[in-house]
């Protein structure tokens, strides 16, 4: 592993710091995930947040992670029905107050939360701060695509609805890190979704996010192949996908469900009769490859980017498959050194934006 900042990595303990409250499912979910997870990365500690006396039954019936795990005790729970606002005022003693505390305090190096997606995202802000330069943070999810690692990268998706010229830059910018230490890809192809491909399309933020975006291109090293639409997010002509967090949420969600259809729909077909539970027999083996494909629980975790420290929301229906599969992310993006690139890439650009939409504006 390549030094980051004069760290060697390969010689630092890993240690992630997760919400075991969060979640629908409970507290069972997030330790099979983090014993999933071990037999894939044993090096890895975990700091796990939550009810003492459940977490440590939980935790003592898996004897392979117990010298893994440190609980930290929290009182209470951040709901999905919590408002922000009031996590914020008042939410000091829940687990997922703790989790994000324990990156705070560098205690970890990353922060997983199966939780309330707008207290997770509004308590990072909070307690962990934006990187210089960065505007609004940005929630990146992974989306099945035909490339050839199977993975495309969309966002935002649903951390801020509202995104200027320079916050999709930034996005672009924030989007492209991540395809390269996350999914390993040297030059991203960073499109920008759009009503069309034309570049007369689109409405004035998104033609000067355009402009900006294609500007930054070389001092971001990623490909910028310009506007796609809706039918190119899966496709293999783009890396990543910017857009703004209001479209990009419905994209994921209108994304999950017809997937989950297309799931459905194919379980009905083959348990119609006798001849098409044989015919399911005989193709089981590319039944599975097929809904391993689509199946959101093996590109679970949306990461935060733009913050003083990274932090991963895992979906809050997550099975023990999805935790392990955020888990292997915060690996993957830690052993990168994943957010100090980032932090330096966003310093880079900054200083160069407002002057290139000052052009723009006096040309429009």
């Amino acid at each position: 592993m390549s030094p980051s900042n004069g760290v060697d990595r390969s010689k630092t303990p890993l240690v992630i710091s997760i919400d075991a409250m969060g979640g629908d499912k409970g507290p069972r979910v997030v330790i099979d995930g983090i014993v999933k997870s071990l037999q894939k990365y044993p090096s890895t500690y975990f700091i796990v947040h939550g009810d003492k006396d459940k977490l440590n039954k939980l935790i003592n019936n898996q004897k392979t992670i117990s010298t893994k795990c440190t609980v930290v005790h929290c009182d209470d729970v951040v709901t999905m029905d919590d408002k922000p606002s009031n996590v914020i005022r008042n939410g000091a003693s829940t687990s997922m107050w703790s989790t994000i505390e324990s990156v705070r305090n560098k205690k970890a190096s990353i922060a997983i939360s199966c939780g309330n997606t707008g207290a997770l995202m509004a308590l990072s802000m909070v307690r962990l701060r934006k990187l210089p330069g960065v505007i609004r943070p940005a929630i990146a999810c992974l989306w099945p695509s035909k490339n050839k690692n199977g993975l495309n990268i969309v966002l935002d998706v649903g951390a801020d609805v509202k995104a200027d010229a320079i916050d999709l830059s930034q996005y672009a910018l924030m989007g492209a890190s991540y395809a390269r230490n996350g999914l390993n890809i040297k030059q991203p192809r960073v499109g920008l979704l759009n009503v069309g491909t034309e570049e007369h399309k689109g409405r004035p933020i998104i033609k000067q996010a355009y402009e900006l975006i294609n500007d930054n291109a070389s001092e971001g090293n990623y490909e910028f192949i310009g506007f796609i639409e809706g039918s190119d997010i899966p496709s293999a002509k783009v890396d990543v996908i910017v857009t703004d967090g209001f479209t990009g949420n419905i994209a994921l969600k209108t994304g999950e469900g017809t997937a989950k259809l297309i799931r459905e729909r194919l379980s009905l077909v083959f348990k119609n009769n006798f001849l098409s539970l044989i015919a399911a027999f005989l193709i089981s083996k590319k039944l599975q490859k097929f809904a391993d494909g689509i199946d959101p629980r093996r590109v679970n975790g949306g990461v935060f980017l733009g913050l003083n420290g990274t932090v991963i929301k895992s979906h809050g229906d997550a099975d023990s498959t999805g935790v392990a599969a955020a888990v292997e992310l915060a690996i993957r993006l830690t052993k990168s050194g994943f957010n100090e690139r980032l932090a330096a890439r966003v310093a880079s650009a900054r200083k160069d934006e407002t002057n290139t939409i000052k052009k723009i504006e006096e040309a429009s």
